[in-house]
């Protein structure tokens, strides 16, 4: 567990790489919580609100901007809006817990300058037809929107060295462990536990 300050893992990459899946592998693990995005767009069949999304028209995703209580926001795809709210923070503040922000790449690269000690995690499919085959077997998008993403994947590659860990989802066994031991690797360095080690010192008298 962290001390006051929550640690932050953000979880980013292209969209189909499994993100989702392995921040599942990761919440497996005891004192870590999921931030809950708001995001304009509606919910899926098997969504229900407050899970993953908390679901709000554009006016009201706007006044919360206005109010400045997004950690980050971004437009995904020229459509949809998605955003942090600041709250989670406090919220694992107050729980003792540590925080997952399951974001896309927009968002990381924004909540990752607000918050430099976050740990920035990069999932990558393993090539351009994997994924490919990964955004056809959801039978949700279009032609053109399968190409759309695709083009915005390769963009968004080219941001890997703005993140402090690459996880290749070509076996999910593998990459669920290797989530789950960068978050347990994460909360032993020295500035997640600067507080316990000050209170050790104090029990050697200094």
């Amino acid at each position: 567990m962290s001390g006051v300050e929550p640690l932050v893992l953000i979880v980013s990459g292209p969209s189909g790489s499994g993100k989702s899946t392995l921040v599942q592998k990761m919440l497996e693990l005891p004192g870590l919580m999921l931030s809950v995005s708001c995001t304009t767009r509606p919910p899926r069949k098997t969504e229900a609100a407050g899970k993953w999304y908390n679901f709000v028209s554009e006016a009201e995703f706007q006044g919360m901007v206005a109010r400045g209580e997004f950690l980050e926001y971004a437009q995904v795809f020229g459509k949809n809006w998605y955003g942090t709210p600041l709250k989670s923070l406090d919220e694992a503040r107050v729980r003792h817990k540590d925080l997952v922000l399951e974001i896309d790449v927009q968002g990381a690269l924004q909540a990752k300058q607000k918050l430099p000690g976050a740990v920035a995690i990069f999932v990558l499919p393993p090539s351009r037809q994997d994924l490919e085959r990964r955004i056809r077997e959801r039978g949700q998008d279009s032609e053109e929107e399968i190409h759309r993403r695709l083009e915005c994947a390769r963009q968004e590659i080219l941001n890997y060295r703005a993140y402090d860990f690459v996880v290749i989802n070509d076996d999910l066994v593998r990459a669920g462990r290797e989530v789950q031991a960068i978050a347990l690797g994460s909360r032993c360095r020295v500035e997640q536990g600067e507080e316990r080690i000050h209170e050790i010192l104090k029990s050697f008298g200094g």
